[in-house]
């Protein structure tokens, strides 16, 4: 098989098992640099040796972080145990990089307050969307007009983190900002109706299988853009949501701008959300399920950025 046949391949493989675009661009990266490191030789002609090679060379010469080492294997084992289907019993020894416990950075409720004035228009709203509700950057601009309940005060997160989906409360304080959005969005959708543009991206087959969906109010972007864009894999052009990038770009100006010592990221927003609601006394299971945590032990390290639960100790000088 050829390089760019097995390129193909991956990324074929890639789709079949709906695995994100963000993630098929990563995997096939390392792939590609996993093969250039030992001179285009094909993967099926390499094991552990190489593997190790290859990630050691990562770690001790490019000063990569744990978590770029272990994104690096775990494309890596896809390659080899998905594409190839090799069945090998070295496969499942491959020492993962042991990654740093770093605690979140969580701003206090005047400093989120702070950050979130500086940003505007639809951008704003989704920074407080993200804080409000504890959702990650990319589940805020992918969500779709039928994921909002007005009714029971909910939104449904769709293929999240592992593909799971789960519900996360819906703020009464941005309700109306919320319904304005909407109805703005609902112009760009009658535009594109009246235009006969192609529908919105559709998740995995249902393109396939509902071929008109995708032209259904119920499936547009809560967040569209206001331009079409062609849609990478389909080749498609058409409305996409907004580009997350801008937000990115938003909230380091306004934290800049702002003089925060912190490093602020969108992300920093739902570690927010997650802190401060155990500061007002939810329990950390109640906690664990908005934010879609598999194990409770994720959660758990917000107990120990507010001092609670085994680091609640008070200073003997404190009591003095």
């Amino acid at each position: 098989m050829a390089k760019s046949q097995l390129m193909e391949e991956v990324r074929n493989t890639l789709r079949v098992h709906h695995y994100s675009l963000r993630t098929e661009r990563i995997y096939l990266h390392w792939i590609r640099r996993y093969i250039l490191y030992h001179n285009k030789r094909h993967p099926r002609e390499m094991g552990e040796k190489e593997i190790s090679g290859f990630l050691t060379f990562l770690a001790v010469n490019k000063h990569v972080s744990a978590s770029t080492q272990n994104q690096a294997l775990s494309a890596l084992l896809f390659l080899y145990k998905r594409v190839l289907k090799l069945e090998i019993d070295w496969i499942d020894d491959v020492v993962r990089a042991k990654r740093k416990k770093n605690l979140p950075v969580v701003l206090t409720r005047t400093q989120v307050h702070q950050l979130l004035s500086c940003v505007s228009g639809r951008k704003q709203l989704l920074a407080r969307l993200l804080y409000g509700t504890g959702m990650r950057l990319m589940e805020g601009v992918r969500l779709r007009i039928q994921d909002i309940n007005f009714e029971y005060r909910t939104i449904t997160i769709r293929g999240g983190k592992g593909n799971k989906d789960r519900t996360t409360i819906l703020p009464d304080s941005l309700i109306t900002d919320l319904e304005q959005q909407i109805a703005y969005t609902r112009t760009l959708y009658q535009q594109d109706r009246d235009n006969n543009s192609p529908g919105v991206e559709l998740p995995f087959a249902l393109e396939r299988k509902y071929p008109n969906a995708g032209k259904e109010w119920p499936w547009q972007w809560v967040f569209p853009s206001k331009k079409h864009s062609t849609d990478p894999r389909s080749k498609i052009v058409r409305r996409h949501h907004i580009y997350e990038k801008n937000l990115q770009r938003n909230i380091k100006e306004a934290v800049r701008e702002l003089g925060f010592s912190q490093r602020v990221t969108t992300h920093t927003l739902r570690h927010c959300f997650a802190t401060h609601l155990l500061e007002d006394g939810y329990d950390i299971r109640t906690i664990q399920q908005l934010l879609g945590h598999k194990d409770v032990k994720t959660t758990m390290i917000y107990t120990h950025v507010v001092n609670k639960g085994a680091m609640g100790v008070k200073s003997p000088i404190d009591r003095s």
